[in-house]
């Protein structure tokens, strides 16, 4: 019996996750993408399937030269809160993507959190 690899589980437990989180218009859904060197936030709609904002640690606002890259990922929660709150969105569902709530992602949500959006 081959073993699983790190990315096949975090997509079957991101799979599993999805069962029961859905974004709607009114609390749309924010993924989060992590690679080795960016973070990436989406505000999802999944009813419309349409990304009512966005934010990346690839984005001008956010100098990579900058802090660690938890740092940056804090400052990316911020600037997607600031975009979601001049879409009118103050409410969301969090979607880790299968990845452990620790780190660069608990840092995003942090970050969102203290940007003004509830989860």
């Amino acid at each position: 019996m081959p073993t699983e690899t790190r990315r096949e589980r975090r997509h079957r437990v991101h799979r599993g996750l999805r069962k029961d989180i859905n974004g709607t218009t009114a609390r749309p859904r924010l993924s989060v993408y992590r690679s080795n060197k960016h973070i990436y936030a989406q505000l999802i709609d999944d009813i419309a399937a349409h990304t009512l904002a966005s934010a990346s640690s690839r984005d001008p606002g956010i100098d990579a030269s900058e802090g660690t890259r938890t740092d940056q990922s804090r400052r990316v929660g911020e600037l997607l809160a600031e975009r979601a709150e001049e879409e009118g969105i103050s409410r969301v569902v969090f979607d880790r993507s299968g990845y452990p709530y620790h780190g660069r992602v608990k840092a995003l949500a942090e970050g969102a959190r203290d940007g003004g959006l509830q989860f």
